[in-house]
């Protein structure tokens, strides 16, 4: 089933999706601060508390650094 046909955008999924779990931070906040000009974990850690969760950033570093690569590429705007 394609996303279009359950009513499941890329928008809403974006905010659906936790980039951090432990803070509950929606991948849209984390793509928005990399579209306004955060590069690094550490200015979207400074912006949302991310990586200061139980898992001291164990789950969430590697996709929110994932998020800022695919970006940089184009992957997305």
């Amino acid at each position: 089933m394609q996303m279009e046909e359950n009513g499941l955008t890329p928008e809403i999924l974006d905010r659906l999706t936790k980039s951090c779990l432990c803070k509950q931070i929606p991948r849209h906040k984390v793509k928005q601060l990399i579209r306004n000009g955060a590069r690094t974990f550490a200015e979207i850690h400074l912006a949302t508390g991310a990586g200061t969760g139980s898992c001291n950033g164990y789950r969430c570093i590697p996709k929110i650094e994932a998020l800022i690569e695919e970006y940089e590429d184009g992957e997305w705007e």
